[in-house]
């Protein structure tokens, strides 16, 4: 019989997933460098300074931009594009979890549910079998269940926005740079020796800023949103899975009404 714990992590996804952004980051990296390599300029794009200017200055815009407690959320909800929560599972392990409830529900009645409540380590699907074990109506249980997913969905999309904001001012401040280092180009045209060192803040500057926002904060920002929505797929298939037990369906006809969903969802998105 299936198990009545809550969804567990599907532990092959999230090392899928863990695997993805290891070889991403290896990948991307190892592109540049080898080009630089060839190039003869790995040791001239190696600038403290230029760095400084770039990430400096966009960490302090952001800090302008973004309210403390906001920075700190999105900055914990970046480590789970490396180490993804516990809600990185495969759909049937969730449709398997409500097929037990819904199994038990038509043996011993739905109140019989109430003891596994304490077993469940979702929160979401918790709420969502104590407001089927309290009676509540089918329209208010999608209304509170679906009113909890939009503000989900408003937190995570905040978490994004904040890698958005840094992708944007990363390469605004590379261009800060670049100019700064044309300033010095033309301050000190009777000194040739030190328009090297001018000139490689101008293009380190630019270097930083396109590269850290294409392959650091956009990629991030993408990350947290497709985590999102694998989230909130599965909170959508709970409240699926809970309105069906509400209404009396047999475990057969669940399965069929949630592959149905899952495959109509999937194809939307």
């Amino acid at each position: 019989m299936t198990s009545l714990q809550s969804p567990n992590p599907n532990l092959l996804s999230a090392v899928i997933m863990d695997i993805l952004t290891l070889l991403g980051l290896a990948l991307g990296l190892g592109a540049v460098y080898i080009v630089m390599y060839h190039g003869g300029i790995v040791g001239l794009l190696v600038n403290p300074w230029a760095a400084i200017l770039v990430f400096g200055g966009t960490v302090g815009a952001t800090l302008i931009s973004v309210p403390w407690g906001q920075l700190k959320t999105a900055l914990r909800a970046s480590f789970f594009i490396v180490f993804p929560k516990r809600y990185t599972q495969r759909p049937e392990v969730i449709t398997n979890t409500l097929i037990a409830l819904c199994e038990k529900a038509k043996r011993s009645g739905i109140d019989s549910l109430q003891e596994d409540i304490a077993n469940m380590d979702d929160r979401f699907l918790k709420e969502g079998i104590q407001l089927l074990i309290d009676g509540i109506s089918p329209d208010l249980i999608r209304d509170n269940l679906e009113t909890e997913i939009v503000f989900i969905r408003k937190r995570h999309n905040a978490n994004a926005s904040v890698f958005r904001i840094m992708g944007t001012y990363a390469p605004i401040f590379g261009l800060l740079g670049t100019l700064i280092g044309v300033v010095q180009v033309l301050k000190n045209l009777a000194d040739p020796k030190t328009m090297g060192a001018s000139m490689a803040i101008a293009v380190t500057t630019t270097f930083y800023g396109i590269f850290s926002t294409n392959f650091i904060f956009l990629p991030i920002a993408s990350k947290l949103n497709a985590l999102s929505e694998a989230e909130i797929l599965s909170k959508e298939v709970v409240i699926e899975g809970i309105l069906s037990i509400q209404a009396g369906d047999i475990p057969l006809i669940l399965r069929r009404k949630l592959e149905a969903y899952l495959a109509y969802r999937v194809r939307q998105k």
